[in-house]
């Protein structure tokens, strides 16, 4: 494996400097187990994190309800294959640092069979599984990284499995001009995130835009406001060696200890869902200690809304496997074959099983407590909104009606699960929307309304890290 491919990724995906964080309490070596449904489940990641996030997702689709992909591309982007690796275990390192972060990917088929030949196998679950799942795509216009044909394809690899039927589980941002980045909302001077359009060091970018809260409401419907002062939950150290057994964390890139994020009432019994945040390359906690985990705003949301986060750790290898970025292996770094993408994967088994023992204490139960009966329009983009609400016990459905500037509604379709991302819009635009519960066929007269306007179009980003920030 060529050496400068891999400076390729540490300048891509970046480095960080050691930041102190808050003492953590002090915990058993193994994961505890909590009252968490695992078909509850969801991840998401940012760039190495967001392509394992894919692929964990897809390989484990049954138990996935929600990916959230910050700057990711496809499926098997890198091709890696063990034919791949025979003359100096190159091409798919070149491929991982070409054109999965620049694209262009126009001919998606290879992904589409690799996916189709991995389900029809058992290597990962059927992917009809996938065709229900929600799936939030962000592309930040000022990212130097990885460029938006990147996303798109993932968007096009997505829409291939959702169909029409399902077209409204998947939202795509891509007007907020953030660089390469986790994007959180809080002034980029408070808890050290950078400027919006920074392409740096921790990844974490101050854009006024709450990405984490929009993911879990994308996934699961409208929450609880978060918390953003003292959280009542703890965040936790493990041991991941008790998950990446038979081997040992070093030979997998994986660190010795992973962090969890327990909300009280999880620790008191009641009913928790799990979602798994995966960091980037350079935002493990041996580079910038829990910057991810304490300021990315995943545990305000968790705190109040009976979430459990989970933040699986990579560390950087210099021998072999060698990774010394401390990325994702999204491009078969430990075992040269195709199987980094299935459920037999090193990294991918490692992960469930740290899920399994989450959910380990799962007894039948109410379902977490929700957020008042609304509808929210949790986010918008220039041709889209992303519309969230509470769960009503009973309904089958929800039927989706949206009126423009003439004021007269008309129905979109049906969708299951209380969000929808609406497409097909246009910039600068008022809109309104009437989301009514179904019920085995019968439409409940009672609805919930919302209005929002669209935002505008962003201007032409010739020099990502320089373009303005609209508005």
């Amino acid at each position: 494996m060529n050496r400068a491919m891999l400076h390729r990724i540490a300048i891509a995906f970046g480095c960080a400097a050691l930041v102190a964080g808050p003492a953590l309490a002090e915990e058993p070596a193994r994961l505890s187990g909590y009252n968490a449904n695992i078909s509850e489940s969801s991840v998401s990641g940012i760039s190495s994190g967001a392509f394992m996030a894919i692929q964990f997702g897809t390989a484990w689709s049954s138990v996935i309800k929600g990916v959230g992909i910050v700057a990711g591309g496809p499926f098997w982007c890198a091709k890696a294959d063990a034919d791949d690796f025979i003359n100096g275990f190159t091409l798919p390192v070149m491929t991982a640092t070409g054109s999965c972060m620049s694209g262009p990917l126009p001919d998606l088929s290879a992904f589409f069979a690799k996916a189709d030949a991995k389900s029809a196998s058992g290597d990962i679950d059927s992917l009809q599984f996938v065709s229900r799942q929600k799936i939030y795509i962000f592309h930040g216009y000022n990212d130097a990284v990885v460029k938006r044909p990147v996303t798109d394809a993932t968007a096009a690899f997505y829409r291939h499995y959702l169909g029409e039927t399902n077209r409204g589980n998947l939202y795509y941002q891509t007007t907020i001009g953030a660089g390469h980045s986790l994007v959180v909302a809080q002034d980029p001077h408070k808890n050290g995130p950078n400027d919006c359009r920074d392409n740096a060091a921790p990844f974490i970018d101050a854009c006024g835009y709450d990405q984490a809260g929009i993911i879990l409401q994308h996934i699961y419907g409208a929450l609880n406001a978060p918390n953003r002062g003292q959280l009542t939950g703890t965040t936790k150290r493990f041991d991941q060696s008790a998950y990446t057994r038979p081997d040992d964390p070093g030979p997998l890139s994986l660190g010795d200890t992973g962090f969890v994020f327990v909300p009280r009432p999880c620790e008191n019994g009641e009913a928790c869902r799990v979602h798994i945040a995966l960091h980037g390359c350079r935002q493990d906690a041996g580079d910038i200690d829990r910057r991810f985990i304490d300021n990315t705003g995943y545990n305000s949301w968790a705190d109040t809304n009976h979430l459990i986060v989970l933040y699986p750790q990579t560390a950087s290898s210099s021998l072999l496997p060698f990774n010394p970025e401390a990325c994702w292996d999204w491009w078969s770094y430990i075992n040269h074959e195709d199987s980094y993408v299935t459920k037999s994967g090193s990294q991918i088994r490692t992960i469930k099983a740290m899920v399994d023992a989450l959910t380990a204490r799962a007894t039948p139960a109410p379902a977490p407590a929700a957020a008042p009966n609304s509808l929210t329009v949790i986010d918008t983009s220039d041709t889209g909104a992303d519309l969230a609400w509470t769960a009503q016990a009973g309904t089958t459905a929800y039927r989706v009606r949206r009126a423009g500037a003439d004021g007269q509604f008309a129905v979109l379709g049906d969708v299951a699960g209380p969000s929808f991302a609406d497409s097909g819009l246009t910039p600068q635009t008022a809109y309104r929307w009437r989301i009514s519960p179904v019920a085995n066929g019968i439409e409940d007269p009672a609805f919930m309304e919302a209005a929002a306007s669209t935002r505008a179009v962003p201007p032409p980003c010739e020099n990502p890290g320089s373009c303005a920030i609209g508005k």
